[in-house]
């Protein structure tokens, strides 16, 4: 068996597996825009495209790591990880509608910088987390941020599809959220791969009798199905061994942080390829929902300094 004997390369390693984990994933949005502007398709179809051709992947690099144990899951978590399929559904269904509706940028800013503020409220709320005054602060600047999304429009109008697509964002955030905790409550019973295998699988069961109720699009150009492919299995499967193979080696704060590439990544491509700018206010906007993870991110690291003083 290899082992490092340089902790700091590990720890750089993993760093470097995270960020590219997280430009991966910040190419979901472009691609997910790209197949809307080549077929006629909807977020139902997407996202179960999305889910199915992963997993197949997933369930490779989960046999690979454990072997037969990857099959020795409690029934009880079972339904736990059912439940993880569950939100990724409806997450990723919310996500590719909000992006069809409001574009790439507002999408991703809106879902990935409420994300943690919704998750660190359900924490307080469910599991009877102590509400920080980090968290309080971060949940004004997010609500204060959105907003100044939504009234990005021409005269501080806010157009009907602007609305449904941050709710819909906010929507795919909630689900997020979902997946966190309940992949927290697994979190030492099992390995990493184990739940995200059974919740892609399962969300990808769940997605198809609506997916096939509202007309599931299976007609795509060659460039379609390629970046259906791409969606599947480059900013899924890849994603997901990468940044779980480089979280083991660095500290969950310092994971957090570097995966705000991901939106980064997602807004700086929009501006690129298809020319999406926030104006003035929809960037003091995004800068407040970048700081209300800040917040979060001080507040998360100043307490694990206190607990270990």
């Amino acid at each position: 068996m290899n082992t490092s004997l340089d902790p700091r390369a590990d720890s750089r390693r993993g760093v470097l597996l995270i960020l590219l984990a997280a430009m991966l994933w910040g190419t979901v949005g472009i691609t997910t825009k790209s197949i809307y502007g080549l077929a006629e398709t909807n977020a139902l179809s997407i996202g179960f495209f999305r889910l199915a051709i992963a997993t197949p992947a997933l369930l490779v690099a989960c046999w690979r790591a454990l072997g037969r144990r990857a099959l020795r899951i409690a029934p009880r978590d079972l339904a736990l990880m059912a439940l993880i399929g569950m939100a990724l559904a409806f997450y990723q269904v919310c996500y590719f509608a909000a992006i069809a509706r409001v574009g790439v940028a507002i999408a991703v800013l809106v879902t990935l910088c409420t994300a943690p503020v919704m998750i660190a409220l359900l924490s307080a709320l469910l599991l009877r987390e102590r509400m920080s005054r980090a968290v309080v602060l971060a949940l004004a600047c997010a609500l204060a941020g959105t907003v100044m999304l939504v009234w990005t429009g021409p005269g501080g109008a806010v157009p009907r599809d602007t609305l449904a697509g941050v709710l819909l964002a906010l929507g795919s955030a909630l689900g997020y959220s979902v997946v966190a905790l309940c992949s927290r409550g697994l979190a030492g019973r099992y390995h990493p791969l184990q739940p995200i295998t059974v919740g892609f699988a399962a969300g990808a069961l769940m997605l198809l009798p609506f997916a096939l109720a509202t007309g599931l699009a299976v007609s795509y150009p060659t460039d379609g199905w390629l970046l259906l492919l791409y969606l599947g299995l480059v900013p899924s499967a890849l994603a997901y061994v990468l940044f779980l193979g480089g979280i083991r080696h660095t500290t969950a704060t310092v994971a957090s942080i570097v995966t705000l590439a991901e939106p980064l990544t997602s807004t700086m491509l929009a501006w690129l390829l298809f020319g999406e700018r926030l104006g003035p206010l929809g960037l003091f906007g995004a800068a407040l929902l970048l700081g209300a993870i800040g917040l979060l991110y001080h507040g998360e690291s100043r307490r694990a300094q206190l607990a270990t003083a």
